[in-house]
């Protein structure tokens, strides 16, 4: 069964340590290496990294990092041999459903990019909209995102169906 759990300082080596993405997703790897999104919310204030853990196998992990006025950022990051196994859709509910429970949480938002379609089809079955677009350097080059979020109403509206 997958459950989310804090991360460890071992958790991080581990996940530095991860194959590469396979051709179709190199464009995220930098999310698992140094420098990237570990590095980038471990120590930030209001972020919680959740390790996605199914019988003691790290699949994932998820990033919740709130903010003042009551919204939370969500990142997501999948072992590069767990891709398209349906883990993704189980890990941002549980996600979600932890970022909520903070009662001062009342959206969620995320970024995917445009290049990305199941990704942003994932969010869309799970009752994200879209908020519009931006531009982000990655690496030194520039990436267009969709903005997309949820809000706390939508999400339990639509997980006691």
């Amino acid at each position: 069964m997958l459950t989310l759990r804090p991360i460890t300082s071992d958790d991080i080596a581990i996940i530095r340590g991860w194959p590469p993405y396979p051709q179709e997703f190199r464009d995220l790897d930098y999310a698992l290496r140094e420098g990237g999104w570990l590095d980038e919310y471990h120590q930030k204030t209001g972020a919680d990294i959740l390790i996605a853990d199914d019988d003691g196998e790290m699949t994932g992990f998820s990033i919740i990092a709130r903010e003042p006025g009551g919204s939370a950022e969500f990142r997501i990051a999948l072992h590069p041999e767990k891709l398209g196994q349906g883990i993704g859709k189980t890990i941002v509910h549980l996600s979600l459903a932890y970022g909520f429970s903070d009662i001062a949480t009342t959206t969620i938002r995320l970024i995917v990019r445009k290049n990305n379609p199941r990704a942003k089809r994932l969010y869309e079955q799970l009752h994200f909209r879209q908020t519009g677009g931006c531009m982000e350097e990655i690496q030194g080059k520039p990436v267009e995102f969709d903005r997309m979020e949820i809000d706390r109403n939508t999400f339990f509206e639509v997980d006691m169906r």
